[in-house]
């Protein structure tokens, strides 16, 4: 429970209604109380710090102007609505974001009614508030719609396309748009977008002015539309003219996003209007917290620590993560070939560019969060002789997956994508999770597509797909591998060709990709031969033929959904040749899974050793207990 003598007004608030009933003059102790349970609650659990920290005084002053949940409140991404589940009856939970069985890491519809949209990735927040408030108004209902959007996420183009739409609709519909401005997403914001948000100059009293002269007449009178006119000219002359003004929105800001009484009054001000609005608040990420305003990108999200100390930098683990294999990996492939680029949208921390940016910034593309031009990018690049990498996540490159198609794999242009957080993920639950890219890659022509065992594996494969000239694609877990040994030659593989990794009888387990060392830990159990699978497309055909003539079964293990994977990838080549023979597919289940631990979702889809050895019992009962006489081996 939260201590009442420490947070005399925050541990009486449990609904947005509890808030509302404080007098309106308590709400900067309000705020002041929940970012100091915030540095509390996440000090002690881990989770995302700095933007929600950066949000704390638009929260409050969001859920005291709006009549939520009647009125809806649509968060962008969900990385800065802790506070917003703080005040909305999740409190006491707060510590068990992001665990197994505990609150969701994001706005998660399942979880609460004041979550109107469920989120995870960035820009979606307009598109769905429109929608909303078209459909509110259609029924002739009058409750507000609110999307919350950072300056971050309004660098993608779906953002450009609710903005175009909603600006323009007759009748218009009543929709605010509230703009967080804090120069930061993850990285540092790039792009024209951010350098517009920094010179906007708006003045607070030329807003003032024109709301009570439009207010004091009649709405299309010609006294109205001359104000309309004067307005526009006055902007111009008092402010730069702004794009969103020009997409039909009423621009109001900026505002200091940590002024409460500013804030109040602006809302309570949009609040009367009709019509499409856009309120720009510029808040600062990590806000009252000193060191996560200093470094804002280390205070992105943190894992448990001491307020008092800050995040103790972690000793360098003993084995490098997928992650840093593959920069360290791209940065030896820029130094022997200077037709490489690196392409990354938004993720240049997460995803392992921090130091090719750094060692080659004349060929770092950081696109902002812009994962469809990302692609086509690179797709232009590799049209005039260039050698593009595009670093993305498995669930990003969902986003893109038109110009996967159509600008890159019809065009067999040469383009490589290092595909980060494959398979689960863990506690940032289903939004983040990496469990369909086997499926959505196979089934495109002119792909190749590789999932490494091991870290050294990995390395090789990204130098083979750099070297094939088409498109590639190597996707890896997050987090560490088995700790194999990295040869530092930017050695190929040759393509479509898998190994043995040790000789059995009666049972052979086709492993791709991570759940090789869980094959190899099952095995002995069987006397089972394992197969290093290694390539998805093209499949080595001959290995699976000769798996099958020499075998009673085989076992195909991915961590991927098992539908349209590498399993019935397996399957289909055993049907086309007219082979029957038993396969079981094991892989991920045919749900979302929820956020909890990599180790415990990868045993709700069998995918770790006992769930393997449960799965071929239960089977085959009849191979159980077969002797343990295999030999290792490579073919």
């Amino acid at each position: 429970m939260t201590d009442p003598d420490r947070y005399p007004r925050l541990s009486r608030i449990d609904s947005p209604a509890d808030l509302r009933a404080l007098p309106e003059g308590d709400m900067p102790e309000v705020a002041r109380e929940l970012r100091d349970y915030l540095i509390e609650s996440v000090g002690r659990s881990g989770g995302h710090f700095g933007a929600n920290l950066g949000v704390v005084e638009l929260t409050v002053a969001l859920h005291r102007v709006f009549d939520t949940p009647r009125d809806r409140l649509v968060w962008d991404v969900g990385h800065q609505a802790y506070p917003h589940k703080i005040l909305t009856g999740r409190r006491d939970r707060i510590e068990s974001i992001k665990r197994k069985d505990g609150l969701a890491p994001f706005p998660a519809r399942f979880e609460s009614e004041f979550d109107t949209f469920g989120v995870g990735h960035s820009s979606t927040s307009i598109s769905a508030a429109l929608g909303m408030a078209i459909a509110a108004q259609r029924r002739g209902d009058d409750r507000r719609i609110v999307a919350v959007i950072g300056d971050g996420a309004m660098t993608a183009g779906m953002a450009f396309e609710a903005l175009n739409h909603g600006g323009g609709m007759q009748p218009e519909p009543d929709l605010l748009v509230v703009l967080n401005d804090n120069q930061m997403s993850i990285s540092e914001n790039v792009g024209a977008m951010s350098r517009m948000l920094g010179h906007l100059m708006a003045s607070r009293r030329l807003n003032d002015v024109r709301e009570r002269l439009k207010r004091s007449m009649r709405r299309g009178s010609w006294l109205w539309r001359f104000v309309k006119r004067w307005e526009a000219h006055a902007k111009g002359m008092f402010a730069p003219s702004t794009l969103f003004e020009q997409l039909g929105f009423h621009y109001t800001g900026p505002i200091d996003g940590h002024d409460m009484p500013a804030l109040l009054h602006a809302l309570k001000t949009v609040n009367a209007l009709k019509g499409p609005q856009l309120v720009h608040v510029v808040t600062t990420k990590g806000k009252g917290y000193d060191r996560a305003e200093q470094d804002q990108i280390e205070y992105h999200a943190v894992g448990p620590f001491d307020p008092t100390v800050g995040v103790v930098k972690k000793a360098a683990p003993a084995k490098p993560t997928y992650t840093q294999v593959f920069s360290d990996w791209l940065c030896d492939m820029a130094a022997a070939d200077p037709l490489l680029y690196g392409i990354t949208p938004a993720m240049r921390e997460g995803s392992g560019l921090v130091r090719f940016s750094k060692e080659f910034p004349e060929r770092y593309f950081d696109v902002g969060i812009a994962e469809q031009h990302s692609v086509t990018l690179a797709a232009g690049m590799a049209c005039e002789g260039g050698k593009p990498v595009v670093a993305i996540y498995s669930s990003f490159l969902q986003r893109a997956y038109d110009q996967l198609i159509h600008d890159v794999a019809l065009q067999d242009l040469d383009v490589l994508f290092a595909i980060d957080r494959g398979g689960v993920v863990g506690p940032d639950g289903p939004t983040h999770s990496g469990s369909f890219d086997l499926s959505y890659l196979r089934c495109i022509p002119n792909m190749v597509v590789m999932a490494p065992a091991d870290e050294n594996e990995c390395r090789m494969m990204l130098s083979t797909g750099f070297r094939h000239p088409g498109p590639a694609a190597v996707r890896y877990p997050r987090g560490n591998g088995p700790g194999a040994r990295i040869e530092q030659e930017l050695k190929t593989l040759p393509i479509g060709r898998g190994e043995i990794r040790r000789h059995g009888s009666r049972i052979a387990l086709l492993a791709f990709g991570a759940p090789l060392a869980a094959a190899e830990q099952a095995a002995p159990e069987f006397d089972a031969t394992v197969a290093n699978m290694r390539f998805v497309k093209p499949l080595d055909e001959a290995l699976v033929l000769e798996l099958a003539r020499t075998h009673e079964a085989l076992v195909t293990l991915e961590d991927n959904v098992v539908a349209g994977g590498a399993g019935s990838a397996v399957v289909e080549l055993l049907a086309a040749r007219g082979i029957e023979i038993p396969v079981l597919m094991l892989g991920l289940p045919d749900h979302f899974q929820h956020h909890a631990s990599r180790e415990d979702l990868l045993a709700e889809g069998r995918l770790d050793p006992a769930g393997i050895r449960a799965a071929i019992r239960e089977r085959w009962p009849q191979m159980r207990s077969a002797p343990a006489t295999a030999s290792a081996g490579a073919a």
